[in-house]
């Protein structure tokens, strides 16, 4: 893995000289905990449209914000301005918002204990994508963009290319101090075939996923870690137009019960929406209702709740090589942790940040806090969520084969999932009809629909390491105001018995 080191333009900053200002200033008016974040956020964004450039975006957003506990109340404060002066009169603001709450506030704030951490993190990654020419990534692109457009079967091809790299300074009043730098990077093609007769098309993805990696990742290297493996994307874009050709002729699925496999390039959207956000905290004890949601998986069934089949162990980390939420400590100070959300079929744990981890009486945090940029303060948000493999679990090749009559699913498209996580709808981007164990060509349309816990009891096979692949998302929402953060999704391929399977055509047009 790389031995970079943080950028010497983020550490040329006055960091410590603002964590000095803002965190002695905010004890002299009177706050208990206070803590400073200095952020750097870099975004590049690249679009293209059958080989052409479409649109680009360079983005760079930098400031420090100042959060505080006075009386057991928050006070937050945020300056584009990085500075000791700016910092000292941001940590006033704060203390002064924290009592003029503080009348309003019905539940005072105790934050777990967290030990002390000095030290520097960077994620990692080979080649950093801002160091690579901006006319370089587009000539990748356009030369994949073209490759697909080279196949008679390709009428259209969309490429988007997204990398981030964010670097965070953070310092407590308890002694911390702590500098870290993470690098994100997404790649996707979108293919589009017509059919000259009819006028109908049908539209295919790379099922590549982001990734924390650097640029050396669309080139198809980088070091290779459990699910977190290089990607063939050749091989990917070679086989593309074939499928898409014949998924565009496929037919469409007959509605009923169906066995499924399904591949860790769409699981891992269905354990995001019916693990992940169910297994937040804030979730669960009914904080975030007026906007997000709340949780089916409530605090009073912990240790008790059958989610699913003693097949199920589902963790949460912050420590996964290359995953999307991998840090080295979260946005409190608190170090990266791996635990059980959820074992042997039973819930476990939840994701947590410190004042929750209080809150619920538990001694730490398991280091879940995260905000998007300096102007919004950390709340719980979701760390890298991952089902496991058996360690003796089957290949792909043998969940099909033990498959007498079915459908395997890959790669994600829509979804949809009620507001406690638990009744849902996924629809996908391939779909392989299964009969006596063989794949037996592409059918369309299909969407599979139940119960957040029916479906996971419905579990019957878990693959095994060499299924394991890590995916995730760059855009999962929460809180008000809203916020953005990266989360992967580890999983192996796992085969299901009697899903009810909709044919979403149908089911649209009702």
């Amino acid at each position: 893995m790389s031995q970079r080191q943080v950028d010497a333009d983020f550490l040329a900053l006055p960091l410590d000289a603002c964590a000095d200002a803002a965190l002695a200033h905010a004890q002299e008016l009177g706050a208990g905990h206070a803590d400073i974040r200095v952020v750097s956020l870099r975004t590049s964004m690249l679009n293209l449209r059958d080989a052409r450039l479409d649109g680009a975006v360079l983005d760079h957003d930098k400031g420090l914000s100042v959060r505080v506990l006075v009386d057991g109340c928050w006070g937050f404060a945020a300056s584009d301005v990085i500075s000791p002066d700016a910092a000292r009169a941001t940590a006033a603001r704060a203390v002064a918002l924290a009592r003029v709450s503080a009348p309003l506030t019905t539940r005072r704030v105790v934050l777990a204990p967290e030990p002390v951490h000095i030290g520097s993190w960077v994620s990692a990654y080979d080649i950093d994508p801002f160091a690579v020419p901006e006319n370089e990534r587009i000539a990748l692109m356009a030369d994949r963009s073209s490759a697909l457009l080279g196949h008679g079967a390709i009428a259209h091809v969309d490429a988007s290319l997204m990398a981030v790299k964010e670097q965070t300074f953070y310092a407590d009043v308890a002694g911390t101090r702590t500098t870290q730098q993470r690098v994100r990077i997404q790649g996707e093609w979108q293919a589009v075939a017509i059919d000259p007769d009819s006028g109908a098309f049908e539209t295919m993805s790379t099922t590549a996923p982001p990734a924390g990696r650097g640029w050396e990742y669309l080139l198809g290297g980088g070091d290779e870690v459990g699910g977190a493996r290089p990607w063939d994307w050749d091989d990917e874009i070679g086989r593309l137009p074939e499928l898409l050709g014949e998924k565009l002729t496929a037919p469409s699925v007959e509605p009923g019960r169906y066995d499924v496999v399904i591949d860790p390039s769409n699981l891992w959207l269905t354990i995001h929406e019916s693990v992940g956000h169910a297994t937040e905290l804030d979730r669960a004890l009914g904080y975030e209702a007026n906007y997000a949601g709340t949780s089916f998986a409530t605090p009073d069934q912990l240790g008790l709740l059958k989610y699913g089949s003693p097949l199920m162990h589902v963790t949460g980390d912050r420590v996964a090589a290359h995953g999307l939420s991998t840090v080295g400590w979260d946005d409190e100070g608190v170090g990266a942790q791996s635990w059980d959300l959820v074992r042997d079929g039973t819930l476990v744990g939840y994701q947590l940040d410190r004042s929750m981890a209080a809150e619920f009486d538990l001694p730490r945090s398991n280091g879940c806090a995260y905000a998007d940029s300096a102007i919004h303060t950390a709340i719980q948000r979701m760390p890298n969520v991952s089902l496991q493999p058996v360690a003796d679990g089957p290949s792909i090749e043998g969940l099909i084969a033990g498959v007498e009559d079915g459908i395997y699913i890959v790669g994600d498209k829509s979804w949809s999932i009620d507001m406690q996580r638990f009744n849902f709808q996924f629809t996908g981007q391939q779909f392989h009809r299964i009969k006596s164990g063989k794949l037996a060509g592409q059918l369309k349309d299909v969407a599979y629909q139940a119960t957040t816990t029916e479906f996971w009891g419905s579990m019957t096979a878990v693959g095994g390491p060499s299924t394991y692949r890590l995916h995730g998302a760059f855009n999962c929402g929460k809180g008000q105001p809203g916020q953005v953060a990266s989360v992967s999704h580890g999983c192996p391929a796992a085969a299901f018995e009697s899903v009810n399977i909709l044919n979403s055509v149908q089911e649209g047009g009702r």
